[in-house]
Parts: structure tokens; sequence; C-alpha cells
């Protein structure tokens, strides 16, 4: 797998391509995306190698705190009934192998809290898709089922890892589940027609497919199957956003426009509702009008950048961490290494800031400014969310946020505009030298300040900025 660094967005994009290869990304958004399904044979078995094995889920089971129910679940598909067979506590390997040899299917639910490789795919791929990136593993033993067919609220990429796997594509049963904002039931075999296409997946293929295909999977009689299912996309649609956006608009045009604040006609429900459908009078006719109008003046009010912001927030939320690489961490206050040139005598290290030193945000869609208030003291400030400090679990901590100073918000802004490039310190747009100094210094630890009162200037963009060594 490429992981390039440097820029986290143009690396997100390498690391898309390298997943379709040899399809382009420019043909799959224009003709595949959201649209049909879609499988790759590579005939190149070892291609993801690297990546998960069976191997690194029998040290996972050994090494880690793995919970049935939590990252773990046991599965049955047989005689189209599915059954989860999870008990409670650890899954412990002896236990789960022995499930494994007789019969169940294994899924980890979420392996990137486990492992490295699968955690930096998809923190990689998040910084492409602005969107939360997940993963699902799934093992199953020869000639077994684990799920019974059902479709999906994600845009699912399947990576086969090992062995085969036979898969039955069905269209979605009518335009109400096509792009389905929620996952399906288990569906009978009788509810969902004939597959459009199947197909055997071997070690190094992929097969895609957009929310709302229906798909079962079974291994082969005489081989297991390992594949990675990677997600994204869930509740990111136009509709998603304007459900924020709609009612927040509807209460600033009723503050704001008298015409929302007027009274409907005397004889409206004479001439609405089920029972006036099928007439048409003039003042049906101007009811109508009127709401059509009225949507044009909440389309003018509607502050589409604030709802943009909320998204984003949760977007943090939801996000992994970035994967660092040893070279990063050690370019932060993380990771950087301080040496003694004798005892008690430290070396220059990244804290020995001056206007020269030359700094960047660790990921452009790492951090996020949103709107300015006034803290306890009515100072004007602003929020920062981040997702640098994110548990690997998905939603096990609070948002991650900081307030910072409303005049020192330009410098950060500055930082995430100039992204991928390192920019000096004294490139900052604050008043002098000393400020810029000072606010870069405080940005990478927290001190106190001359008086006494501990700086609200990003105290925690400790964790968010790298220097150039």
């Amino acid at each position: 797998m490429p992981f390039p660094d440097g820029d986290s967005e143009k690396d997100g994009k390498v690391l898309f391509d390298w997943l379709i290869l040899p399809y382009t990304a420019d043909k799959f958004f224009e003709n595949i995306w959201e649209k049909k399904p879609f499988c790759l044979s590579r005939h190149i078995p070892n291609y993801a190698d690297g990546l998960f094995s069976s191997k690194e889920l029998n040290r996972i089971l050994k090494e880690c705190n793995v919970r049935y129910s939590v990252n773990l679940d046991v599965t049955t598909y047989q005689n189209g009934c599915r059954e989860t067979h999870n008990i409670e506590g650890r899954a412990f390997a002896p236990v789960v192998w022995d499930y494994y040899k007789n019969g169940c299917s294994i899924r980890i639910k979420n392996p990137q809290a486990f492992s490295k490789p699968v955690w930096r795919l998809c923190a990689t791929l998040q910084e492409h898709f602005k969107s939360m990136v997940g993963a699902n593993v799934y093992l199953t033993p020869p000639g077994s089922q684990g799920f019974a067919p059902h479709y999906d609220d994600i845009e699912a990429f399947v990576l086969q890892l090992e062995g085969e796997k036979q898969w039955n594509i069905y269209n979605p049963r009518n335009a109400a589940e096509t792009l389905p904002r929620f996952s399906s039931k288990n569906f009978d075999e009788s509810e969902i027609g004939e597959p459009i296409f199947s197909k055997t997946l071997q070690a190094g293929d992929l097969l895609y497919f957009p929310r709302g295909i229906i798909h079962q999977a079974k291994s082969l009689p005489d081989t297991h199957s390992l594949h990675i299912t990677i997600s994204t996309y869930q509740m990111n649609t136009w509709g998603d956003f304007l459900e924020k956006l709609l009612p927040a608009t509807l209460q600033t045009a009723i503050a704001d426009d008298i015409e929302f604040r007027k009274g409907l006609p005397l004889q409206y429900l004479s001439c609405l509702g089920l029972q006036n459908s099928d007439k048409n009078p003039e003042m049906r006719q101007h009811f109508f009008r009127k709401i059509s109008d009225l949507f044009l003046r909440l389309a003018r009010m509607a502050d589409v950048d604030a709802v943009a912001d909320e998204r984003a927030i949760n977007f943090l939320h939801d996000a992994l961490p970035p994967y660092m690489t040893p070279d990063e961490k050690s370019r932060t206050i993380q990771g950087c290494d301080v040496t003694m040139a004798s005892p008690g005598n430290p070396v220059q290290h990244i804290c020995d800031i001056d206007e020269k030193t030359r700094i960047r945000v660790l990921r452009k869609n790492a951090i996020r400014i949103v709107t300015a208030q006034s803290d306890a003291n009515d100072n004007s400030v602003v929020q920062v969310y981040h997702c640098v400090q994110n548990s690997r679990i998905y939603h096990s901590e609070e948002k991650k946020s900081f307030e910072m100073d409303e005049d020192c918000a330009p410098a950060l802004e500055h930082l995430i505009n100039s992204y991928p490039s390192y920019v000096t310190v004294n490139s900052l747009p604050l008043r002098t030298d000393e400020d810029k100094v000072r606010y870069v210094d405080i940005s990478l630890r927290e001190r106190h300040l001359g008086n006494g009162e501990k700086s609200k200037n990003v105290a925690n963009l400790n964790c968010l900025i790298m220097c150039q060594l």
C-alpha cells in the first residue's frame, strides 16, 4: 500500500487510487460511485499484503482486550436462519478459534483500534473522503456463510485478503431503498429476487457496492475467506445537510421576516387536505404560490456555512486520530527527542522557537475553526475542534476542542490554508515578531503568562503543530 508522507489530502487520493487500481478515480466517481456495483479481478494475490491477516487476528486476540459484541461477533447463517453466538466478556483466542472450527464466522467490528496498518488506511482515506472511514474484518471457515442477505447504509469497498468468497449481488427492491439512510433487516431469499451477478473474489480482488445494494457471501467448500470491508459516507447526503439547515433557517426567518409571522388565510382548510386535493380553486393555487415564495425567502436566509461547520465538528468527533510516522512524531511536542549534552544540560529541541522556525499543522482536515463568541470574562474567542487526540475506538471519548483568542485565529487559519507547506513563524499574520514567536511558543506547550494567568491562546495546539527540524 502506498503511504506517502507530506500532503494528507493528496496522500488520501493516492491511497484511494491504489484501492481501485487499475481503474481511475475520475471514471469511478463518474460511472460507478452511488450508481452500481463494481468488481476488480486483479490476479495479484499479495496485492494487500501487510494490511491484515488471520495471523494478525490471532495476535490481536492474544494481546488485546477484544470484547464480544463490542469488538467481535460470532455468527452463523444456516437454513435461512441468522444467529449470533456471542458470550460475555473478553474474546480469548482459543475460544474464538474453537467457534471458527465449528463453522462460525468471526467479525472484528473495529480492527483499526487494534491494527496499525488498518488504522493508517482508514485515517488516510478519511482525508480524501472528508467523511468517517471505518472497517470490519470478516473471517469465514470453508463452506460457510455468516450473514443473511441485507443492504447497508454505507459505501462499501470489499478487499479480499485470504482465500476466496462467492458474492451474490442484488438490485434494490424498489426506489425507496435506493441509496437508503439506514441499513435493512435480514432478508429471506424469497424477498430479494435473482442476483444481478455472482462473483468469486480471490486474494487481491476488490468489490464495491453502494448503500442499498443487497448482498450475501459464502466461502468456497475447500478454502477459508478473510476480507476487510472499508466503509464511508454514512449519513453524508444532501438530505442530511438540509435536515440541519432548514429548522435553523426557519427560526431565523420567523424572527427576521414578517411574512413568516403573518396569519394563514381564513379559508385555507377549505381548499387543502385530502378531501380537497382533487379540486383546484384559485385559493388553493394562491396558497401554493405563497409557499413557493416563502421557500425562496428561506433559501436566501440559509446559513450554509454554519451547518457545514456543525457537520465538520461531528466528522472530527467520528474521525480516527491521524496516524503519525516516526518522523512526523519527532517533529511534534509528543514525540520529539530531547538529548543531553551533559547531565542537566539539554540540547536544542523543538520548543526553542524563533521567528525563522518553520512550522505547519499536522493534517489539514484534522482542525476546524468555528464561530466567534465571548468567554466568561467577555473576551472574544473562537472555538477550535480537532481529532488529533481522538481514541481509535469510535466515540469512546468526548469531542476535542479548545478556545483561542479571536485575534490569534488568523495565525491558525494561515497555517491551515498554507498546508502542506511549512511556513516561517515571522510569516504569521500577527502584529509583531514577538507576538508570532509567543503564539507558537504557547501553541507548543502550556505556559503561564507574566500576570499569572494561563494562556487561552491554543494551549492544546501543542498536538497540532509540526516543526521542520
